[in-house]
Order: C-alpha cells, then sequence, then structure tokens
C-alpha cells in the first residue's frame, strides 16, 4: 500500500513507512505526502491491497542506526538514469548514498519516491519499474540468499 503513516517510535525521528490496507489504519496517524493525490486514493488501496506489498522508506536515519547496520560494509550498486523492470526474489534493503528514483508497482500509476541519504527496504515478491532520474549509487543487502532482483532496462 502507499499510505505512509509516521511510524511509531521516539517522537525525534523522522522514519516514515508505507502500510498495506489491511493493516490498521488507527495505529498511527496517517500521512500522506504532497505527491500522493487524494484523487488517487481509491485505485491505490484496491490495487495495492491485493498483493499486500510495501516499500519502507525511512527518511534521513541517524548515523547511529546505520552504524548498527553495518551498512558501509555493505555491496555497492549503481546505475544511470533510465527506467528499469525489476522483480525482487528476495527482501532488499539498501541505502541510496546519491540518486533519485520513483517505484512504481507493477500494474499501477502511483508511486514510492526516495533518494539520497534514504534508507530503503523492497519486499520479496516486489515487480515494479524503477524510474531513475538522477543516477544512483547505493549500498544493499538481501535478506535470503536469493539473487539480486532480474532487471531489464525499457
Amino acid at each position: 500500500m502507499l499510505i505512509m503513516r509516521q511510524a511509531y517510535q521516539k517522537p525525534s525521528s523522522a522514519s516514515l513507512h508505507c502500510l498495506p490496507f489491511n493493516q490498521n489504519p488507527l495505529f498511527c496517524p496517517i500521512y500522506i505526502p504532497f505527491s500522493l493525490p487524494l484523487s488517487n486514493l481509491k485505485s491505490i488501496i484496491s490495487s495495492m491491497a491485493d498483493n499486500n506489498l510495501r516499500i519502507v522508506v525511512e527518511k534521513n536515519p541517524s548515523e547511529s542506526k546505520l552504524s548498527e547496520l553495518n551498512i558501509k560494509c555493505w555491496p555497492k550498486w549503481g546505475c544511470s538514469p533510465g527506467k528499469y523492470q525489476l522483480k525482487f526474489d528476495a527482501e532488499e534493503t539498501c541505502y541510496l548514498l546519491k540518486g533519485k528514483v520513483r517505484v512504481y508497482p507493477k500494474g499501477s500509476t502511483e508511486f514510492v519516491e526516495f533518494g539520497a541519504g534514504d534508507l530503503v527496504t523492497i519486499p520479496k515478491g516486489l515487480s515494479c519499474t524503477w524510474d531513475v532520474s538522477v543516477a544512483v549509487d547505493k549500498h544493499y543487502k538481501f535478506e535470503s540468499s536469493s539473487p539480486p532482483p532480474s532487471s531489464s532496462r525499457q
């Protein structure tokens, strides 16, 4: 689901989480980013509720969190601007050093946007298009021994 809410964490946290529609939205206040027109909310709910997949974006995580995750030891990957079809066969967590990306779940016109300084978790099983507007340089890790996402450039 592409609805975003403020994370239920310490008040100093700036984390944002995307929620599947079937989770209780009363747990935390709902935050709808400017890139999400309210008129499209109904189509987002119906298109994403079926597959229960979500992308989690944490804006500007603390240095202590990045150190705790040992991100500097993760492999690096980058790509130039363009559109890429991806299918994630394993959950990926990545930290963007550079870049700006809009991720469109397969069959949807709605997107999740993230960029430099964001810590992003992409769920296993997500098929999507990455629309890269600024070249990406990121550290990443997969939660299983599955291969990296398969891709094809449009």
